[in-house]
């Protein structure tokens, strides 16, 4: 697997492992789906991504760019690390990352 499939695999490990964190422990249905769908989303991405297909890669962009608009405006309000500052450099990591892989084919 290249470096751009484990950035976003893991990218994605960590939305589905926070959607479960932020239901257990606020209740959260909205984090539970959210959390889950972009989780797989990611996850199905990364697969893709390390069998070398660009759409796979476009799809994990677009993820990784809602999910930091979305953590990057909690972040403005409140600068919690956890989550919001973390999701961000993760968002932030997986733009470059597949950006990189995006131009180099």
């Amino acid at each position: 697997m290249n470096i751009t499939g484990v950035v976003v695999g893991l990218f994605g490990l960590f939305s589905l492992g926070g959607g479960l964190i932020g239901y257990f422990k606020a209740g959260s249905m909205a984090s539970l789906l959210a959390g889950s769908l972009s989780g797989l989303i990611l996850l199905a991405s990364a697969f893709g991504i390390s069998k070398g297909n660009q759409f796979f890669a476009y799809i994990a962009l677009i993820v990784a760019i809602l999910l930091g608009g979305r953590f990057f405006m909690t972040l403005m309000k409140s600068f919690k690390i956890m989550p919001d500052l973390l999701m961000v450099i993760l968002s932030l990591a997986t733009i470059v990352m597949v950006g990189i892989f995006i131009f180099k084919k």
